[in-house]
């Protein structure tokens, strides 16, 4: 699933493409046909990223809502689009530019209170300059729940994924397991920048790229990193691995339904999972 700097540059490309313009929707597939109907031919004002969730906002106060999930993925060109292939849910066309979306997880028209609550289901996104992250800090300093879980619920911080969650916690030598409870709040607000650093960058350079200039391929005469997923990592998908740090192999394990990575000598300070197991049961 693309974490949230995909989505907010899926957000300021579209706004650099058809804001200001009146568009044109369509429904290809027909799933979306009532919602493109209702909003063709009106103005699109802006577009907006809030964690993973995408809204392009028309006039009149209407927005659509799109959330890509596992498998949505949008595609664009300029002039005349082509003749539709496979599954377009949504069609826009307008500003001499088309963008097709297709296997959304959700595509649909939100009236301002419905926009209004989503947003209120979600904790701080790192990338956005309005975020308030200090309930997100306050939650995760109170939780008996391992943070790799905390990091990935959408509800305390909106955007992060496992790339993210996992990376960031090695960078601040917290093992995936450790309850949030067990971490400080200077510890959390020092994740916090870390994910709005590290996250901003992905925004700029389009991939995820954790490692500090020390553990480059070109400064540790390595070959880079070889995966679909793009970018240098400490730990993500790095199973079996040597450690850029210290050489120990990389550990995976299941966690609260997702894989996790770690470093056990480098995130050695918190429990293991056998352990953290142990002491929920008890909790």
């Amino acid at each position: 699933m693309p974490e949230g700097h995909t989505i907010h540059r899926l957000a300021a490309r579209h706004r650099e493409l058809f804001a200001g313009h009146k568009v044109e929707l369509s429904s290809p597939q027909g799933r979306f046909a009532e919602g493109a109907a209702l909003l063709s031919g009106t103005l699109l004002c802006a577009t907006e990223a809030y964690g993973k969730h995408l809204f392009h906002h028309y006039s009149g106060g209407l927005s659509v809502h799109v959330h890509l999930g596992l498998y949505g993925t949008v595609t664009e060109g300029a002039g005349t689009p082509p003749v539709p292939v496979g599954q377009v849910r949504m069609r826009v066309v307008g500003g001499g530019h088309w963008l097709d979306l297709r296997g959304p997880t959700d595509c649909s028209v939100l009236t301002p209170p419905e926009v209004g609550a989503l947003r209120g289901r979600l904790g701080a996104d790192p990338l956005r300059d309005d975020a308030s992250p200090a309930a997100a800090v306050a939650r995760i300093v109170r939780s008996p729940t391992p943070m790799a879980a905390l990091l990935l619920d959408q509800s305390i911080i909106a955007g992060v994924g496992l790339v993210y969650a996992s990376e960031v916690l090695f960078r601040a030598g917290i093992a995936p397991t450790r309850p949030g409870r067990s971490v400080s709040a200077d510890q959390v607000w020092s994740m916090w920048a870390d994910l709005r650093a590290l996250m901003a960058e992905g925004v700029a350079v389009g991939r995820i790229d954790t490692v500090h200039s020390k553990h480059l391929p070109e400064a540790m005469g390595r070959a880079p990193r070889v995966d679909r997923h793009g970018g240098e990592v400490y730990v993500y998908r790095r199973t079996g691995q040597p450690c850029l740090i210290c050489g120990t192999p990389v550990a995976r394990a299941g966690l609260a339904g997702r894989n996790s990575y770690w470093c056990p000598t480098c995130q050695s300070s918190s429990l293991s999972p056998t352990q953290s197991s142990a002491q929920k049961g008890s909790a």
